[in-house]
């Protein structure tokens, strides 16, 4: 049988050999010596600390990560479950809005009118077939958002453009709204 260089065959508990370095072999027979040397009590004390050792690393390999895991299903899966029933609500909303029949631009127009004029004298409209432009001055968050509802239900207008800024007396900007059908 051939061997490579600098290989013997070693005996595993006179079981038969197999092929193992030299420098293997050496560095096996010299750190059995050295345990044998040492006192039982010294032996005890190094299974100890491995045995310790051992046991770290099987905690933070494989029951840590695992336990953590555990520990914050629960908050993952509410979370989640309030996601879904966002994603839903917004989703039966599309639908709603799908399912409502367009206005034409005429009854758009009227209605961005009027929703407009509730307004007071705080945003002016200009029409251009069917977009709109509202320019708004001083107009709170609250009255903004109760407006664009208002004219996204009854006008079936949407923003296409805004630029607004927020002031000390509200918001001061302008809207391009596009009415009737086109969505």
């Amino acid at each position: 049988m051939n061997r490579p260089a600098g290989v013997q065959v070693a005996s595993v508990n006179g079981r038969g050999g197999r092929l193992m370095p030299a420098s293997w072999i050496t560095a096996r027979d010299t750190l059995q010596a050295r345990w044998t040397a040492l006192a039982a009590r010294e032996r005890t004390g190094l299974l100890a600390a491995g045995a310790l050792i051992g046991l770290l690393l099987l905690w933070s390999v494989a029951i840590q990560p695992a336990w953590r895991t555990l520990r914050e299903a629960p908050y993952r899966i509410d979370q989640q479950g309030a996601q879904l029933q966002a994603m839903q609500r917004l989703a039966a909303e599309a639908a709603e809005l799908r399912a409502i029949a367009p206005v034409s631009v005429a009854q758009a127009s009227a209605a961005l009118q009027g929703a407009t004029a509730r307004l007071a004298g705080r945003a002016t409209l200009q029409l251009q077939g069917d977009r709109a432009t509202v320019t708004v001055n001083g107009l709170a968050g609250d009255e903004l958002r109760d407006w664009l509802a208002e004219v996204r239900g009854a006008a079936r207008a949407r923003a296409t453009e805004v630029q607004l800024t927020r002031g000390a007396q509200g918001y001061t900007g302008t809207l391009v709204l596009s009415l009737g059908g086109n969505r």
